[in-house]
């Protein structure tokens, strides 16, 4: 099966997600992100797990508290 895989652009490199069978096969957990970026030549990827429960709750409530500061902020470019 070919999975197209499109990296996101970050201040720290590239954001990819982990299809389901590559998380299989190097044995993270599904839902994990694979963060790369270059040093020194090189690149380096950083494989972080999904975030747990608690944390989506409490992102989706700090950003529910504050979307007008949020919306302001893109607007004026971040």
């Amino acid at each position: 099966m070919s999975v197209s895989i499109k990296p996101r652009k970050t201040d720290l490199g590239w954001v990819i997600e982990i299809p389901v069978e590559m998380a299989q096969a190097i044995g993270v957990a599904e839902g994990s992100i694979a963060v790369l970026h270059v040093k020194d030549g090189q690149l380096n990827t950083e494989i972080l797990p999904p975030p747990s429960p608690e944390l989506k709750t409490a992102a989706q409530r700090i950003h529910a508290k504050h979307k007008k500061a949020f919306e302001e902020m893109k607007r004026l470019g971040d």
